[in-house]
């Protein structure tokens, strides 16, 4: 079968960074819960980069430890199922999929089949087609697991859509907590997040997850007389990118170039946001989060630091939490809920369905090969992407 990988980790402009390969094709699942599923669409993650780079290594136990084994890279997938195994009950041949896969297996979704455990896979939205679907699996999983299990908004009710059981302990706005002075201040104050780096493929739909999501008519659960729904402020730097984060429905945009507590302060008369999420350069933007979180808030990252980072401080005055969100945690360590996240991708697909969040993709590149995914890798390493890459077609 085509696929695309590589045998050496080699900067993007070097031909043999990624080149055209044709490898056996798996015939079968691999164990009870695999799906083979027929490749359609797949995007471009930083992710990819990163292995490209040489930045995340292969499993020692994997057979890429072997000198002349190429390395298949790619993540994002949208396609059919050709089979299952014997243990899936989930899906069946014919159905339309999309996914993210796991990092901990030696062959990614750059080929033309591709086996993954059916826990970790959605049914594609109705109303997208592949390549659509396709720019959304990653990103949607990494949004979702940082606002709801990392950062726990309203957490009651957003683990019972992913079968999840409730949290035991109180939210903050419950009316028995909150007298009447109280009330009209949440009224005129709605809570906040700061996403920073908003117009990226993560911050592109955890706005939207956000703002369509966790709103009053979205969760019915919580009177409109004591929720006045949540500020998103993101932040982008350039003019196109500010337009793509209001189009996905920031309430706020701000420059992260600039300082950013004077902008929070001036657009939505704040001195704290509630929620911190960090998608760009954790490192060059720590010591600002934890002077913006607000006293018992939370500050999610989904970036790596270079250095260690102080958690003492006025962090630890504000009795805030720091927590990292990794997607690939659940399929590395085989969790339990593992299948949370079959379950969420098949709730954002039913709000695709409904209109409520949309597509992320910005750029198409056909067909799937070295070529285009060198002109992908690119373009991500420069900085300046909106939205997501897809490819499509072998």
């Amino acid at each position: 079968m085509k696929a695309v990988g590589l045998y050496k980790y080699l900067p993007i402009d070097d031909p043999q960074s990624l080149v055209d390969l044709d490898i056996p094709q798996p015939n079968h699942p691999t164990t009870g819960h695999d799906l083979l599923v027929a490749i359609k669409a797949i995007s471009v993650n930083p992710v990819d980069t990163k292995v490209r780079r040489g930045m995340i290594p292969p499993s020692p136990t994997t057979e890429e430890k072997e000198k002349n084994t190429p390395r298949i890279l790619g993540w994002d997938a949208a396609g059919e199922v050709v089979e299952s195994g014997s243990d899936c009950t989930l899906f069946e041949k014919g159905d339309a999929v999309y996914y993210a896969g796991s990092i901990s297996r030696p062959l990614g979704t750059n080929c033309e089949f591709h086996i993954v455990d059916e826990r970790i896979v959605g049914r594609k939205p109705k109303s997208l087609s592949f390549e659509e679907a396709a720019a959304m699996p990653l990103t949607t999983i990494t949004a979702w697991e940082a606002l709801y299990d990392r950062l726990s908004l309203y957490p009651d009710t957003i683990r019972e859509k992913t079968a999840l059981p409730p949290l035991q302990r109180p939210t903050a706005i419950m009316p028995s907590t909150l007298s009447d002075d109280d009330t009209n201040k949440r009224q005129h104050h709605p809570l906040s997040i700061l996403i920073i780096g908003g117009a990226g493929g993560v911050g592109s739909i955890a706005i939207q997850l956000a703002k369509n999501l966790i709103n009053q008519s979205a969760v019915p659960s919580l009177s409109p007389s004591l929720f006045s729904g949540i500020n998103v402020i993101a932040t982008a730097s350039r003019s196109e990118s500010v337009e793509w984060c209001k189009k996905m429905g920031a309430d706020y945009v701000i420059n992260h170039h600039k300082d950013l507590k004077s902008q929070i302060k001036k657009v939505a008369g704040i001195d704290y946001t509630d929620y911190i999420l960090c998608l760009n350069d954790t490192d060059s933007h720590f010591e600002r989060m934890k002077q913006l979180v607000a006293p018992q808030g939370k500050i999610c990252s989904i970036v790596e630091t270079k250095a260690p980072v102080d958690l003492g401080g006025i962090l630890r005055q504000k009795s805030a939490t720091f927590v990292w969100e990794l997607m690939f945690t659940r399929s590395l360590f085989q969790t339990p809920d593992i299948v949370t996240q079959h379950h969420l991708l098949n709730t954002v697909a039913d709000l695709i369905d409904r209109k409520k969040i949309k597509t992320t993709l910005t750029d198409l590149l056909s067909p799937i090969n070295a070529e285009n995914l060198r002109k992908a890798h690119r373009k991500l390493e420069s900085g300046t992407t909106i939205g997501k890459i897809v490819l499509s077609g072998f």
